[in-house]
């Protein structure tokens, strides 16, 4: 290959890219770092890497340069395609979300899997098939440790692209993982009472006792506006939760008078909880960095989340006597199969049972 003719298209690809000969039968190449570059270059004959210069060279023979062109070009060119992929994938991905009324949320966890696809096989997007797709899942479930749920999300960001949008009909043999059945985590009221005690921050107390008593996610809690706290009917409006469903639930009486409160306090304008410069929402690590500080304060052993606090909610809601039908409304499931899970973990029936021991 032309040496001028070789400059010119690393040029294009990469400027920092340099290759300069020299009259003394050897030729110097500037590369910026990358592993496989490297590691390619060495093992190129006669290599040399001049340290103070930051300088490869290698003696000037027609094979030598045909293999530095050769691990140069095939790598930052395949770099380049897959960059480039990644970011045409993204733009489809995001417009499809919108135009099909998706979350933002979702919209990201679609990209994200989707551009970490690519990079862990190392390809274009018309590259991937089947075994790539299965490598990556693997991956993610032996070396990453993900859960069957997370395992399904990658599965289902995997879907849309590559069978919703490109309609490759391969995607669909790739098996989905069984979900755990693992019952949900539940604080007891006296838990609940020590959490929300624990907080001196009017602010925090006033978060965690709002998620508890009103069944609240904690991304519904984050984006909580004023104009949908009814405080005369006790009732809070969901805007579009997931599954871009709307919804009511209850405001508790004891958290209606903390929220007034702390309103006149705080004076927040917009949303319910805005941060420090109170423009935007506060954000969702926020929430689970002040219940996770709360837990240490309160002596919390169990593995909890602030989604504890929605699954002790309907848990109580249930143990109180509260039809599963309401539960189910209140907390927005779709199927009362997910609302049932919490008759499982409910002592209102499991009390009734008296242990074979306490007769002995």
């Amino acid at each position: 290959m032309d040496l001028t003719f070789a400059i010119i298209i690393y040029m294009k690809i990469d400027m920092s890219i340099a290759i300069r000969a020299f009259g003394t039968g050897e030729f110097s190449l500037s590369v910026p770092y990358d592993r496989s570059i490297i590691a390619g270059l060495k093992r190129v004959s006669g290599y040399k890497w001049n340290v103070n210069e930051k300088l490869w060279s290698f003696p000037d023979t027609q094979k030598n340069l045909d293999d530095v062109l050769s691990i140069i070009f095939n790598n930052t060119a395949k770099d380049q395609c897959v960059k480039d992929d990644s970011e045409s994938m993204s733009f489809v991905i995001s417009r499809e979300i919108r135009i099909r009324s998706y979350s933002r949320r979702t919209g990201k966890m679609y990209v994200k899997y989707n551009i970490d696809l690519l990079e862990h096989a190392d390809k274009r997007t018309c590259e991937i098939d089947q075994n790539d797709i299965t490598g990556f899942l693997d991956y993610l479930a032996s070396e990453k440790k993900s859960s069957s749920s997370t395992l399904n999300c990658a599965v289902n960001a995997l879907r849309f692209y590559y069978g919703n949008i490109l309609m490759k009909k391969f995607i669909y043999n790739v098996p989905r993982a069984k979900k755990n059945k693992r019952l949900p985590v539940v604080l007891s009221r006296e838990e609940v009472k020590r959490l929300i005690e624990s907080y001196e921050n009017e602010k925090h107390r006033l978060m965690i006792a709002l998620i508890y008593s009103s069944g609240l996610r904690v991304s519904e809690a984050s984006v909580l506006k004023l104009c949908d706290i009814d405080m005369d009917r006790k009732l809070i409006h969901i805007r579009e939760a997931k599954g871009k469903k709307d919804r009511y639930t209850v405001l508790s009486e004891n958290v209606s008078k903390m929220m007034k409160t702390y309103i006149r306090d705080y004076k927040p304008v917009k949303y319910l909880f805005e941060d420090r410069e109170g423009i935007s929402p506060i954000s969702i690590r926020t929430i689970q960095a002040v219940f996770s500080q709360g837990c240490v304060r309160a002596g919390i052993v169990k593995t909890a989340t602030v989604h504890s606090l929605r699954h002790s909610f309907a848990t109580h809601l249930l143990e109180n006597g509260t039809d599963i039908r309401y539960i189910q409304e209140i907390l927005g499931h779709a199927s009362s199969k997910t609302t049932e899970i919490y008759t499982h973990v409910a002592e209102r029936d499991l009390k009734k049972i008296i242990s074979p021991f306490d007769h002995i």
